[in-house]
């Protein structure tokens, strides 16, 4: 009997014991989660990029999770606005023109402003940058150039936005920005896995870019890190490194190529009242003034310039005399490295997919061109296009939608396509095939200023709001509840002992 009472005994101590240390336990854990186990909650975090080209503004809005991944926002895009009226460079000419334009900004960034909280309004950061038309203009007239970026900034600074900088960006990042985007929208850059986190893609593939403006065009592809010269960036994305080849080739452009071959077409006439356009679809006509094919610094104006002169242009749709003209305009023949592209520029051999966008994509689908493509089948397209009377081409259900004004310039369009990346770029027939022309990846729009923001994400703050696992209300509830079975043994087993000993 006694040893029952004394095991009995034991067995109460033992329990009163464990209860102690497991409450002083759980009142440890509880203080240590609390402290420690916090995570982050990030804002959103916004930015706005106005990408001012050479014949129209886009005013982008992109949005981001403060949590960087690697040092780089995880950006989308959130809305975007085509600016009414002509591009900047057109602006200081026109009051008229000037007053349309301006309209139609106010009313892009309006619409812009309503889309952010309000309380983000002076962390987002706004940017506009100018491509190829301001860049002609830059050389033309310095002063003009600057004279409206500096009423753009003076416009852009008042509104509640924190505004960086109105600048003219180099064909170089433009280039190196529009691989960028296209590769992030690929998901070549940044992946999401199956346990919803952002991881880099295995494989590390990339694919080419292309983009078509109206007074540039840029390529860029990565190369393999040895590769070095003035058209190779290195950059990192992600905490990766890339090296990336990027030219881009001033004049070259849709619009300002257009000029160049009108420039050859008026020269090879020996009645420039009535000049023969093989380029122009036959059945269509039109007087255009002097001033429309040489007020650009990519054509030389004739020694008895009058920019008010009348030139009737009457097109013949002649495809191989188009051809020709095309072609006079690059310089395939000067090369002092072992690959150009034209003009002397060196260029390593094309490699894997590329992604052609923004003029190429819109000549591709006037000729009716979808995705991918064969060369030959190419080149067909656009030899029948070139040979199709005007009221064929205007009478067709899938082109009613193009004006006039870009329905004409398709066929010389199409041979400059094909030129430029079979004889410049030197894609060949298999090749041809890793090219597709596109607009836009999951419904976000490709151009440079998508990269531009990725890039510029490495240097905005994040706003973090740390948030305890528990409530405070919850973790109080606790303390009091694991303090007071603390307490309670304590009295337990001070009690127990007094009657022990005592």
């Amino acid at each position: 009997m006694a040893s029952k009472r004394q095991m009995g005994s034991t067995c109460r101590v033992a329990g009163v014991l464990l209860l102690l240390v497991g409450s002083i336990a759980a009142l440890v854990a509880v203080a240590v989660i609390q402290d420690t186990w916090r995570f982050k909650e990030y804002s959103l975090e916004f930015g706005i990029v106005i990408d001012s080209g050479s014949s129209r503004s886009n005013v982008y809005l992109y949005e981001w999770p403060g949590e960087k991944q690697n040092e780089t926002g995880v950006v989308t895009e959130r809305m975007n606005c085509r600016v009414a009226g002509a591009g900047i460079s057109e602006m200081k000419v026109d009051p008229k023109k000037d007053e349309a334009s301006w309209d139609g900004f106010r009313e892009c960034m309006l619409n812009i402003t309503k889309a952010i909280p309000v309380e983000k309004h002076q962390s987002t950061l706004l940017f506009l940058g100018a491509t190829a038309g301001m860049r002609l203009l830059h050389e033309k007239d310095e002063q003009k150039s600057d004279e409206i970026l500096e009423s753009l900034q003076e416009y852009l600074k008042t509104l509640p936005f924190n505004f960086q900088n109105a600048s003219i960006i180099t064909g170089q990042e433009e280039g190196l920005y529009g691989w960028v985007t296209v590769n992030y929208l690929m998901g070549n850059l940044l992946t999401k896995t199956l346990w919803n986190i952002y991881a880099h893609p295995e494989g590390e593939k990339t694919i080419g870019s292309m983009d078509l403006g109206g007074a540039s065009t840029q390529i860029a592809f990565a190369v393999q890190e040895d590769l070095q010269g003035p058209d190779y960036l290195h950059v990192q994305l992600y905490g990766y490194p890339y090296n990336v080849y990027t030219h881009s080739f001033l004049c070259y452009g849709k619009n300002e190529a257009g000029k160049r071959i009108l420039d050859r077409i008026v020269k090879e006439s020996s009645d420039p009242s009535y000049i023969l356009n093989p380029c122009y679809p036959e059945g269509y006509n039109i007087t255009m003034n002097a001033s429309a094919i040489y007020d650009t610094e990519c054509t030389t104006k004739p020694k008895d310039y009058n920019p008010d002169r009348e030139l009737l242009m009457v097109g013949t749709s002649s495809s191989d005399k188009c051809g020709r003209l095309v072609k006079s305009i690059f310089d395939f023949k000067t090369c002092s490295s072992p690959q150009c592209s034209f003009d002397g520029v060196e260029q390593p051999p094309v490699m894997g997919d590329f992604m052609a966008y923004a003029g190429f994509f819109y000549t591709a689908r006037a000729l009716g061109i979808q995705g991918m493509s064969d060369v030959d089948n190419f080149y067909d397209i656009v030899k029948n296009f070139c040979q199709s009377h005007w009221t064929v081409l205007r009478g067709s259900e899938e082109r009613k939608r193009i004006s006039d004004q870009y329905l004409k310039t398709y066929c010389y369009s199409g041979h400059y396509v094909s030129a430029m990346l079979v004889d410049g770029y030197k894609f060949d027939k298999e090749t041809w095939k890793n090219i597709v022309f596109q607009k836009e990846v999951k419904k976000t729009s490709i151009g440079w200023s998508l990269g531009y923001m990725l890039t510029m994400s490495n240097m905005i703050p994040s706003e973090v709001k740390e948030i305890p696992p528990l409530t405070n209300s919850v973790f109080a509830g606790l303390i009091f509840l694991f303090s007071a079975l603390t307490i309670i043994t304590v009295v337990f087993v001070f009690i127990f002992l007094v009657r022990a000993c005592f």
